[in-house]
Formats: C-alpha cells, sequence, structure tokens
C-alpha cells in the first residue's frame, strides 16, 4: 500500500465527518422548532456510511475509504406536548415537537469532530514521512 492511498482513504472519512457534522448542527438548529401537526414536525437526520472496496486492487489492500449513502430521517414520532394557548396549537390543542435529543446530538458532534481531528492528524503524519523519506537520500 502506498503512503499516498492514505491521502485518498483520509479524505473521504474527513468528507464523511463533514457530512456528520452538518446533519448534527441541523438537528440542533431544529431542536427547539415547533409544529402544529405530527406530520409537519422535523425529525432528527442522520447520515449512512458504508466502506468503498475497489476490486481492482490487489487482494490485500482492497479498502479504499468510505463513503455517505444517504441521509435517513429517525423514525422516532415526534413529542405532542398539551400547549392550548400555543398559536400553532392543532384543535385539539396539542403542538408537536421535534424528536431531536440535544444531549444524543452534543455526544454525536464531540465523536464526529474527534474522527475528524484523526483523519487530519494521519494525513499529516503520512505527510511528515513523506518528507522524511525524501531527505534520506541527503
Amino acid at each position: 500500500m502506498s503512503l499516498f492511498n492514505v491521502f485518498e482513504i483520509s479524505s473521504t472519512a474527513l468528507s464523511a465527518q463533514s457530512m456528520r457534522l452538518n446533519s448534527v448542527a441541523s438537528n440542533l438548529a431544529n431542536a427547539g422548532v415547533v409544529s402544529g401537526s405530527e406530520e409537519g414536525a422535523y425529525r432528527a437526520r442522520q447520515p449512512v456510511f458504508s466502506s468503498i472496496y475497489d476490486a481492482t486492487r490487489e487482494a490485500t489492500h482492497r479498502f479504499s475509504g468510505v463513503r455517505v449513502d444517504g441521509i435517513v430521517e429517525s423514525d422516532m414520532p415526534p413529542r405532542k406536548e398539551y400547549s392550548p394557548g400555543h398559536p400553532m396549537a392543532d384543535n385539539e390543542g396539542y403542538i408537536y415537537r421535534p424528536n431531536v435529543n440535544p444531549a444524543e446530538e452534543m455526544a454525536n458532534m464531540i465523536s464526529a469532530s474527534r474522527s475528524y481531528q484523526s483523519s487530519v492528524e494521519a494525513m499529516n503524519t503520512t505527510k511528515q514521512l513523506i518528507l522524511r523519506t525524501l531527505t534520506l537520500g541527503q
């Protein structure tokens, strides 16, 4: 495996973690949005990742990164809250809040941030190894 493959693999990881951070930001931004119907309530979104395998590479080095297969919405129902005085309340006096758990989203954000930092460190270490290899012949 070439050291240059590390840049390719790490760049796919950076892209995936950026998508994860964006979905966390979207979920947190919409955590306080209220709706007058269950269908209109915001639902938390999470990216789905998968490994990329390259069949053209030799058998021991087929893994070549990660990709985002899509964004899925949570299937948990929104929180139903009785608030008859709220301007968005339905005919029965209920409002619907998103199914976003801010504590869970913050933990997800920390995990994504650390994964992003790890990928950057892998790229920096590889760069240093390549530079030191170039100076061996001097």
